[in-house]
């Protein structure tokens, strides 16, 4: 990023500037962004060369970075930060912005979440020819589009909802119908989707149905393509050919990728927040041999720990789990009072070997992740 951050102390209009000429979407959410942001780029590369980060750095540096990177193409599909999506979009115009899903992370630094999806409704109420892709499942997403006069709905779940138990416009109470919500103090309730997915299809406006077979697993997966193709279908793309392209999509920087490391074949998973844990543990293989827990506390992870009490750790029968990481001894109380059996080792490398040969499912946090990655390309050179 230290072009971008050059770049801005020369000249702070630098980003529009990049920005000018193109056709831009913008990603923003809770969790998702990089993976969305590769599948959107993916199906907007069928249309000419796009502009986009390869890195996951969202905010403004890395946002310059990458379009001063590919200043000749025409396209754009941009990862942002959800604090910086106000600014970003009156920067760079979007002709779309995807808006995943809205829930608490990093307390620290982003604060308490219905002030963000104020300062996001607002943003966005500044932009109203561009066209947003919400998600109808998401309350806090629903709200932030719902006054918005060129919206595409999309069904993409939400395993999350601990964090909209009230409606951000009244303070009243959600009820939820099955997939359907709607608050008891305002006019505001869940819009029928233009898309939405299941096990096998996408469907889509005007009867469209379409195999979606992803390279990533998951239904937040689902839900991310989903959003990815109404997106480029917005800018032009055919529907079907859209939905292709999410499916080339295999890791990102490190995601869901395989290492063998000694007799263990590990799988590297990533989770930021409570609901992006709780998605990730949800894909664990249960016939997995070992599951490592990696969890660090430093500043880009956030160094308040207490969301691990919000996240629901299941017993995994048959699994030995390891806590590991900066934080192991925290995440290993956590372990105690879930009941879940485990031991402690710190080091996530080690906490690999002592899982038996076969199958290791590894879930970490951002820099535990990032270390590991790091000790992980001595060891597999």
């Amino acid at each position: 990023m230290i072009g971008g951050l050059i770049a801005l102390l020369i000249d702070p209009s630098i980003m529009t500037q990049l920005g000018r000429g193109r056709r831009t979407v913008l990603i923003t959410g809770t969790n998702g962004k990089s993976t969305t942001t590769r599948m959107t780029a993916a199906a907007l590369g069928t249309l000419g060369p796009v502009a986009s980060q390869a890195d996951g750095a969202n905010m403004d540096a890395g946002i310059v970075a990458a379009l001063n990177a590919h200043r000749t193409a025409g396209l754009a599909a941009i990862e942002v930060d959800e604090l910086h999506l106000p600014h970003v979009s009156d920067a760079l115009q979007p002709a779309a912005v995807v808006l995943l899903n809205l829930s608490r992370d990093q307390l620290d630094r982003v604060g308490e979440i219905n002030m963000i999806e104020r300062k996001l409704r607002a943003g966005m109420a500044r932009h109203p020819d561009t066209v947003l892709i919400a998600n109808c499942d998401d309350v806090l997403v629903t709200s932030i589009a719902y006054d918005h006069p060129n919206v595409v709905w999309v069904s993409a779940g939400s395993g999350w909802s601990v964090d909209a138990t009230s409606c951000p416009r009244s303070g009243e109470p959600i009820v939820w119908e099955g997939e359907h919500w709607r608050s008891t103090g305002a006019d505001f309730h869940r819009p029928e989707p233009d898309w939405w997915v299941d096990e096998e299809h996408l469907y889509g406006p005007d009867g469209v149905k379409l195999p979606l077979h992803l390279a990533l697993p998951g239904r937040a997966n689902r839900g991310n393509a989903a959003q990815a193709v109404a997106a480029a279908v917005a800018l032009g793309v055919p529907a079907s050919v859209a939905a292709e392209a999410t499916a080339t999509v295999r890791e990102i920087a490190g995601r869901y990728r395989s290492v063998q490391v000694g007799g263990h074949n590990a799988r590297l998973l990533l989770a930021k927040n409570p609901a992006g844990w709780q998605e990730a543990l949800s894909m664990i293989d249960p016939a997995a041999t070992g599951l490592v827990i990696a969890v660090n506390g430093q500043v880009p992870d956030g160094e308040d720990l207490s969301w691990l009490w919000d996240v629901r750790f299941e017993h995994f029968e048959g699994t030995q789990v390891v806590a590991a990481g900066e934080r192991a001894t925290d995440l290993a109380v956590r372990l105690t009072y879930a009941g879940v059996e485990h031991t402690t080792v710190p080091d996530p490398l080690h906490a690999i070997a002592s899982c038996p040969p076969g199958q290791v499912e590894v879930l970490a946090n951002y820099t535990a992740f990032r270390d590991l990655n790091r000790d992980l390309e001595g060891v597999t050179a």
